[in-house]
């Protein structure tokens, strides 16, 4: 039993840095670049992703013995699209600020790398209980490096936090920040940041799951082969 939970606490915390899925896997970089001007936008794409990785997770992971090898890719697009539709409509009618400023990255989560690579990786092979937390893990880690690169941009590009003043407007801030070449400069600095603590921790900086995808794996300096 104690081994078991060690499995899950496992599952449910690898997407917080070692198989981070924005900043290890380098997975969704377009929504992430483009919603991270300010935290409430990186916050609602994180949490409305987080929702749908869950429940898409669950579903797929329940169906999986019945979903067709062939047709797997729709099914789980069509599974996907239906909940990024539920949060939509959700949304749209509660907070239509939120909507206006996610746009069209909003109904594009349908198509978001994070969520349909999880259910071919992970919850098409695996259990109920452990892909609701694979899905809950990777979501935790997509919705924090969403704020934090949020918080950055928005606090040096615009001197606010959450729309509140905190550097005085007589500090003229950084506009570039909060541009798309600030973005990928704070996208680069997170990245480094990881690897960093994936260093310090003393674990390998390649995720497993990233090299096994990739067709130079075996020749990868960054796997010990010279």
């Amino acid at each position: 039993m104690e081994k078991k939970n060690t499995g899950l606490m496992t599952i449910l915390t690898n997407g917080l840095l070692k198989e981070n899925p924005v900043l290890r896997l380098v997975l969704g970089t377009c929504p992430t670049l483009a919603v991270t001007t300010a935290v409430f936008n990186g916050l609602g794409m994180g949490v409305a992703a987080t929702f749908v990785l869950i429940c898409s997770n669950i579903v797929i992971s329940a169906l999986r013995k019945i979903i067709p090898s062939q047709v797997r890719l729709p099914c789980f697009i069509v599974i996907i699209a239906s909940f990024v539709t539920l949060v939509h409509m959700l949304i749209r009618a509660y907070v239509p600020a939120l909507n206006s400023a996610l746009g069209v990255y909003l109904p594009l989560i349908t198509v978001n790398c994070i969520i349909l690579g999880r259910a071919e990786m992970f919850a098409s092979k695996n259990g109920v209980a452990a892909s609701a937390l694979d899905g809950l893990g990777m979501g935790i880690g997509f919705t924090i490096t969403l704020v934090l690169m949020s918080a950055v941009r928005e606090l040096v590009g615009a001197g606010t936090f959450l729309g509140i003043q905190i550097i005085p407007a007589s500090v003229a801030p950084v506009g570039v920040m909060v541009l798309p070449p600030g973005g990928f400069f704070v996208f680069g600095i997170f990245m480094a940041l990881a690897i960093f603590l994936e260093r310090k921790m003393g674990k390998d900086p390649t995720p497993d799951a990233a090299c096994g995808a990739c067709p130079s794996a075996e020749f990868c300096p960054a796997k010990g082969v010279e």
